[in-house]
């Protein structure tokens, strides 16, 4: 049997398999609503094969978007389309969805992807904002210095967090993601790179842990237990005065602590000029692995992972529990389907894609030849009339 294909419980949601779709920022919403894009976008992930679909990362105030494109739940607007999407796009598969949500902070204000050639940080003429961070510095020269947030600050925000948690639950989302990584505003507040505070929120790890904590307790208190929370944490930020794999080791026992069901350990992206290793597959695999041997939260690992093999590897082997994908669902929308194929496993497909299933198409072997022969283990639907298939293993140019 495939460790990738065996299913697990993370707080109280039960995970069909051990794939998930990674969050990935769309830059397409309109004041923060979601758009007929994100319904496309998602509706094709819940067909892809994986057990969890975790929306992109979804500002918990207006001042928190990374771009004017970016996701908000903030509103009860953004509550409604949301609402809406989660209900049109759970009637396609059993997949859990997910959403993440999180604050930019000094990183907020900035151009989407596609016009960063024209640098990052947004101009006054093309709508910037007030930004906010730990500190009053920005990110570099070229980018806006942030406000450094005071206590009123920390409160509002801390209370956006939890705000934002409560319309996921109403608007039906099975998992609920704190973005903690990235360079991001938690990720800030914990890396002396980017904390130069000399009050409580500042300076020694139990310091600089203390507001991200904050946050997470308050979306902790009005998460539902029988759904599953997790924080997405950086592991290291590949810089000498960066936080380091130790303090992320606490900081997820403490997460762990405040009730936390799953961490997921990425790495990097805090300030320019950092030397980041170069990816490879599964390079920040270890990061999981050190989590999960000195925690007993869920595990879930990112980078690179591409292939089936390596995923199934990383699984079987223990050393994640969860193996996240990203690009590669963006380049394959059926990547969990043709992984189960290449694995050897024989798993549903949605009704209208039933010919193309393996056991079901006889051109399966010639676009996927690495694919292992699967053999029928649950009976396939067929019309009775003479119209339909007459065997599983044959469809004609017509379509039948």
């Amino acid at each position: 049997m495939s460790a990738l294909f065996q299913p697990l419980q993370t707080g109280g949601v039960t995970l069909e398999n051990r794939i998930v779709v990674s969050p990935m920022c769309q830059y397409s919403a309109v004041e923060g609503l979601a758009q007929p894009w994100h319904l496309i976008h998602i509706g094709g992930l819940m067909l892809s094969g994986a057990g969890l679909v975790i929306m992109e990362a979804t500002a918990t105030e207006a001042a928190g978007r990374i771009t004017h494109g970016c996701l908000g739940l903030y509103n009860h607007e953004h509550e409604a389309a949301l609402a809406s999407l989660v209900s049109e796009t759970k009637k396609l598969s059993s997949a859990a969805l997910g959403i993440q949500i999180g604050h930019a902070g000094r990183r907020a204000s900035c151009r989407p992807v596609k016009d960063r050639n024209k640098g990052e940080s947004l101009p006054p003429e093309e709508g910037a904002w007030q930004t906010f961070g730990p500190s009053a510095f920005g990110v570099d020269e070229t980018w806006h210095v942030p406000k450094e947030m005071d206590a009123d600050d920390i409160a509002r925000v801390t209370q956006s967090f939890a705000d934002a948690a409560q319309r996921a639950d109403r608007a039906g989302f099975d998992v609920l993601e704190v973005h903690a990584a990235h360079g991001y505003l938690l990720h800030q507040f914990l890396s002396p790179v980017t904390n130069h505070r000399t009050d409580a929120y500042g300076g020694s790890t139990e310091n600089r842990m203390r507001f991200p904590l904050e946050v997470v307790r308050a979306v902790r208190k009005v998460w539902p237990k029988d759904k599953a929370l997790g924080v997405r944490v950086n592991s290291t930020d590949w810089h000498p005065e960066g936080q380091s794999i130790d303090e992320a080791v606490a900081f997820a026992q403490q997460l762990e602590a405040a009730g936390v069901d799953y961490v997921v350990m990425s790495a990097g992206n805090l300030a320019p000029g950092t030397q980041i290793p170069p990816a490879t597959p599964g390079h920040q695999v270890d990061f999981a692995t050190l989590v999960k041997k000195h925690t007993g939260l869920v595990s879930m690992a990112v980078g690179l992972i591409a292939t089936p093999e390596l995923a199934e590897e990383i699984v079987s082997e223990d050393k994640a529990d969860l193996v996240a994908i990203g690009r590669a669902m963006l380049d394959n929308p059926r990547w969990g389907l043709h992984a189960a194929a290449r694995l050897g496993v024989d798993v549903d497909y949605p009704p209208q894609y039933l010919r193309a299933r393996p056991n079901n198409w006889l051109g399966f072997p010639l676009v996927h030849p690495d694919a292992q022969p699967v053999e029928a283990t649950r009976q396939i639907d067929r019309p009775a009339s003479s119209g339909g298939w007459d065997r599983p293993d044959i469809n004609t140019a017509s379509g039948r």
